[in-house]
């Protein structure tokens, strides 16, 4: 089959693999229809190459045909079209009957310290073979992959592998009071989404930050009040607090993570360790791993005294400084994790219908066969073209 994969940094190719095959009686394989690229791929792309292997296969947001079933498997059959949710999880573990599918104690990849697995992302979470290819191997066939109807456009569910259930959980995490207020910090496609989740669920003003001129622009356009980046600076906060009476918003979520613009040390320390053989890459970013931390900051100072911060964005620092002593004046809650797709499914589903609240239908800004997967990835490394959201098509 072919399938996208992993070189070294920036540098990511299509190339012939070895097809997929059933190894558990409760395995499925799914021929893939579409695979999006996410933002936490990028992460990949130019970050945590030190626990990557040359032909690893990436990606984790896909949907397919299930082609093969297991002996064991009675919830999908051969035909049934399926979305895969991108974390790993057994669905029957004590985390998963919690509504922790992120932290399954199935996947749980215990050698690392960290939680349930994750399709097509790293030795850290488990180095499972990704989705941005022809097929996919899907364990758990019972309990995994969420089965939705034939007929409508991929676009209206393929969402629901990551984008949706992330932006769905950043709102909850954020306990927007109702009628509230929330800043979202980032409106790439989990930001875009969030602020749209929490539209809908009736938050009375949703800021939106970020300074790429065709996402502030489609912010917009959805009823999010946007600030520039690039005209406000290190004054985020205080842009914030002046639309809300000198309080801040009731919560901030931080879609931005790591890859926060505007922290030139950390991001020299990210390209030397990026540089260094992956052993001793592996055990500098573990112990003593720094990220680009203005997003967070931000965050910490636009809430208003006694509201919530929500984490969406990826960080992955061992030693990040925290200004404790910020939060703790301000009684600041804060929130923060990989997006437990399950549970969220039963609450999202109902929405991806012809109304199509949340515009699924049209999210994407481009749409490519996989073999334009490389260039895909430098162009919204780069943001360039517009891109926002990507759609691959095997």
């Amino acid at each position: 089959m072919r399938a996208l994969t992993w070189h070294g940094k920036r540098d990511v190719r299509v190339e012939t693999v070895p097809d997929p095959r059933i190894t558990e009686p409760t395995d499925v394989i799914v021929r893939i229809t579409s695979t999006g690229i996410c933002g936490s791929d990028l992460h990949l792309y130019e970050v945590l190459g030190p626990y990557l292997d040359p032909g690893d296969i990436l990606g984790h947001e896909p949907m397919g045909i299930v082609e093969e079933a297991g002996s064991e498997v009675t919830a999908v059959a051969p035909g049934d079209r399926v979305v895969i949710p991108f974390n790993v999880s057994c669905g029957t573990c004590w985390m998963c009957g919690q509504g922790l599918h992120s932290q399954c104690e199935t996947t749980q990849v215990r050698e690392r310290g960290t939680g349930a697995s994750l399709f097509g992302y790293t030795k850290l979470y488990g180095q499972v073979p990704g989705g941005q290819a022809e097929f996919l191997r899907v364990p758990f066939g019972n309990t995994l992959p969420v089965k939705v109807p034939h007929g409508p456009p991929d676009e209206r569910f393929i969402y629901l592998s990551d984008v949706l259930p992330t932006a769905w959980q950043a709102v909850a995490y954020a306990q927007i009071p109702p009628g509230g207020s929330v800043t979202v910090l980032g409106l790439g496609p989990i930001g875009d989404m969030a602020a749209r989740v929490a539209l809908h669920q009736g938050a009375s003003r949703v800021i939106g930050v970020d300074l790429v001129p065709e996402r502030l622009a489609r912010a917009r356009r959805r009823g999010v009040h946007v600030l520039d980046l690039r005209e406000h600076g290190k004054d985020v906060g205080e842009a914030v607090r002046e639309l809300t009476e000198g309080r801040g918003t009731d919560a901030v979520i931080d879609a931005v993570g790591m890859e926060a613009h505007g922290a030139p040390v950390a991001k020299a320390a990210q390209q030397f360790v990026g540089l260094l053989p992956d052993a001793l890459a592996e055990k500098l970013m573990e112990r003593s791993g720094l990220d680009r931390m203005a997003a967070l900051h931000t965050a910490i100072d636009a809430v208003r005294r006694g509201g919530t911060v929500s984490v969406v964005g990826v960080y992955g620092g061992a030693v990040d400084p925290m200004p404790l002593l910020t939060m703790f004046d301000k009684q600041i809650q804060l929130r923060m994790g990989q997006a437990n797709v399950w549970r969220w499914v039963e609450d999202i589903l109902p929405l991806l219908d012809d109304a199509d609240p949340l515009g699924v239908e049209g999210f994407a800004t481009h749409t490519l066969p996989l073999e334009d997967g490389p260039q895909a990835y430098k162009t919204f490394q780069a943001k360039e073209d517009g891109m926002i959201k990507t759609l691959l098509k095997p």
